[in-house]
């Protein structure tokens, strides 16, 4: 009896922190989703309540699903939420500031500028001018977009993988906006 090689599953989606071969077209199908993401979860105003509001519904998320994870909401250099649940760790804190750093920079999620070096044919962490002490191309930091202004602050979690990571905030955010969608 041959077995033949485990081949990837076509509908898996790209993940970035994989080692093993992806599947043809996830790369780009992942880069289409965070876009569409862009698009659709924007506020049409953000105030500190909504950043509270965000912020609380992440820590009932996090406690829900028992998950080790610190949350931010970051306003230009006014932290406007954070906490940290059972299992997250000092680390979390490094993580935070580096993929906020990095939404701050590029106005896109920190997952998406990873996602672009990749498919340009690399790592952006192997670029000699990306400081990896100061920025992270991981998923978790999303910015806070105001419809017709762009981006006016950060939410970020750490403590997961960075696919779920970038997929707890979008969760997060799709609740918070469906009253406005």
């Amino acid at each position: 009896m041959t077995q033949t090689p485990a081949t990837p599953d076509p509908s898996a989606e790209y993940d970035p922190d994989s080692a093993e071969p992806q599947p043809h077209g996830s790369l780009a199908a992942l880069i289409g989703r965070v876009l569409a993401e862009m698009d659709a979860l924007q506020f049409a105003s953000f105030s500190k309540d909504d950043a509270l509001d965000l912020g609380l519904l992440l820590v009932e998320l996090g406690r829900q699903r028992s998950l080790p994870i610190a949350v931010d909401i970051t306003k230009g250099e006014q932290v406007l939420f954070h906490a940290a649940l059972e299992g997250a760790t000092p680390d979390n804190e490094r993580w935070i500031n580096a993929k906020k750093r990095t939404t701050q920079r590029y106005e896109v999620p920190s997952l998406l500028v990873g996602l672009r070096a990749r498919a340009a044919g690399g790592r952006i962490e192997d670029n000699a001018w990306f400081d990896q002490m100061e920025f992270a191309a991981h998923g978790g930091a999303f910015p806070i977009y105001v419809r017709g202004t762009g981006s006016v602050a950060v939410v970020t979690v750490s403590g997961l993988p960075q696919k779920a990571d970038h997929d707890l905030v979008v969760e997060a955010l799709r609740t918070v906006l469906a009253p406005d969608n």
